[in-house]
């Protein structure tokens, strides 16, 4: 289980890490979820120089875990999402090693990572996961999400969740 002092740190994905992630996302528990690996290598090559996507290596104690990305939907012409606040930024969570998945670690990072992006003053965060993903679902609940609708999009059907930066978090900002 995840232990209350663990802390994740990010770092942007580099060339050297597409390996790595290609064998994540071939891995059951990740393949489920994503396109084939070759096509969502090639659009993470892409979001390396990108303005509206980041990509990151989550790390526990210097060890790759996790592949996360933020994005900002209102950078991108047509984005499903573009309804949201202005301000609002979306991720993406994928969890590499089997063994870390279902022990708290999901929950632990969103959660740490949203305080960052809510320190930084996004007014929301969105996370969009398959409505037969419930492992993830539980997952970004337990970090503070709610359901805010269902969507269909080139994404797929999806349920949108979200997380609002609390009134006080929002005035320390100003």
């Amino acid at each position: 289980m995840v232990e209350r002092e663990d802390s994740y740190d990010f770092r942007p994905v580099t060339e050297k890490d597409l390996p790595m992630i290609a064998r994540w996302l071939a891995e059951p528990h990740v393949a489920e979820w994503w396109d084939g690996p070759q096509k969502e290598i090639a659009e993470i090559r892409e979001h390396l120089d990108s303005v509206s996507v980041e990509p990151l290596i989550v790390e526990l104690d210097g060890r790759p875990i996790a592949y996360l990305q933020s994005y900002d939907p209102h950078l991108e012409d047509d984005h499903p999402y573009a309804d949201q606040p202005f301000g609002t930024l979306g991720i993406d969570l994928s969890i590499g090693p089997a063994d870390l998945v279902g022990i708290g670690h999901g929950s632990a990072i969103v959660r740490q990572f949203v305080e960052a992006l809510f320190e930084e003053g996004a007014p929301r965060v969105i996370i969009d996961p398959h409505p037969d993903n419930g492992r993830a679902i539980r997952a970004y609940e337990k970090a503070g999400f709610r359901p805010i609708g269902r969507r269909q999009s080139q994404y797929g059907d999806v349920v949108l969740m979200a997380v609002d930066a609390a009134e006080d978090d929002m005035e320390e900002g100003d």
